[in-house]
């Protein structure tokens, strides 16, 4: 069974780049405090480096 993460949006994008944006909204994110569980692939993993400091991960 692939591993999966749990992505939390867990700070505001107002204020930041477009695209760290469209990262976000890409992850599936779109108000904070939002969870979406994607599989561990490394595009996901790369997208979750990108704007680690607006969001929590979590292995599920």
């Amino acid at each position: 069974m692939a591993k999966k993460l749990e992505i939390t949006l867990t700070r505001s994008v107002i204020g930041r780049s477009e695209a760290q944006r469209a990262t976000v909204k890409t992850l599936g994110l779109n108000k904070i405090r939002q969870s979406v569980v994607r599989e561990d692939t490394p595009a996901v993993r790369g997208m979750v480096n990108k704007v680690a400091h607006l969001i929590s991960v979590k292995e599920v």
